[in-house]
């Protein structure tokens, strides 16, 4: 189950207060230790969008725990996954029986730098070779972020060739209009 939210115009220090009653103190505590109305507003309607996705599930208890990387997993659950993430152009949640990650990117220009660290050979081949290189360079670091959030892992796996593996399946979706992309990585490990 995916929930996607990219009306940023809500984006509102009164959406913020409606907001805050509707978490628990923890996640309240932890919107506002972020300086900028936009990590407040994305922590929490994230957790919110999380909640909608495992009501129907029965699952109300919200407690989590943390792997020794810091990906978070809820303590009463062990057979239930999510994951989240932002970028300045959307909010994306996922929840899913078997490990998940998602990661959500506005379209961004890579740094030839940038691209060498984080890319093989045919990846920046394709990049440079295709119609729009900010899209396609989204599109890629979104399919390894999900990957590595997938993993639980964080920024150890070697970059380079993490797409190489037959333990997910990746979705990645495009929205040009609004310019930004998001890759959910599933296990195929059950």
């Amino acid at each position: 189950m995916v929930s996607i939210f990219d009306d940023m115009t809500q984006v509102t220090e009164a959406e913020v207060q409606r907001m805050l009653p509707l978490v628990d103190e923890k996640r309240r505590d932890e919107a506002l230790r972020y300086k900028h109305l936009f990590g407040q507003f994305a922590c929490l309607k994230s957790w919110l969008m999380l909640k909608e996705l495992l009501t129907p599930l029965g699952i109300n208890d919200l407690e989590m725990n943390f792997n020794e990387h810091g990906k978070p997993f809820l303590a009463h659950y062990p057979d239930v996954y999510f994951n989240l993430s932002h970028c300045k152009n959307g909010i994306a949640v996922v929840v899913d029986f078997s490990p998940v990650g998602i990661d959500i990117e506005s379209f961004r220009q890579g740094s030839t730098a940038l691209i060498k660290r984080t890319m093989n050979p045919a990846e920046a081949e394709w990049i440079r070779a295709s119609a729009d290189p900010v899209e396609a360079f989204t599109e890629f670091w979104t399919k390894k972020e999900a990957v590595v959030k997938l993993r639980g892992t964080g920024l150890v796996d070697d970059l380079h060739h993490i797409l190489n593996g037959d333990d997910y399946r990746l979705e990645t979706y495009i929205n040009r209009r609004k310019r930004y992309a998001f890759s959910i990585a599933f296990s195929q490990i059950l």
